[in-house]
């Protein structure tokens, strides 16, 4: 096991259902993350839904912190539109790769694709 590369590739999904909301709990993280900025500033920043998860992913670490954040589903009573940030989980699954040679190993010229699965030597 000594020098075993063990990779772990996540995908976590999440579906967009009050788009204003969305934006609103992006930018609010993004102010958080650069308090100086002013509204219009933060606007500008994050300005689309990439911006926007970017932003979400910094601050929190995923994209639907909180409650769900295990890919639970919503509490009895709970309509979509009342979800936090604006986002519904819809899924999450992780993958172990052994013996993947690691990022680091690629200095400053990755791969085209980091995220493609592996292929045999």
């Amino acid at each position: 096991m000594t020098g075993m590369t063990i990779s772990v590739r996540t995908r976590r999904d999440v579906v967009v259902v009050d788009p204003d909301r969305f934006l609103a709990a992006a930018r609010s993280a993004y102010r958080e993350l650069n308090p100086g900025l002013t509204d219009a500033e933060v606007a500008e920043a994050v300005a689309d839904v990439t911006d926007a998860a970017f932003a979400l992913v910094e601050r929190h670490g995923d994209l639907a912190p909180g409650p769900d954040r295990a890919g639970d589903p919503p509490l009895p009573g709970t309509r979509l539109a009342d979800r936090p940030g604006g986002l519904s989980p819809a899924g999450r699954m992780r993958q172990v790769v052994l013996d993947e040679r690691p990022l680091q190993d690629y200095g400053c010229f990755l791969p085209d694709d980091v995220f493609a699965p592996p292929t045999d030597h």
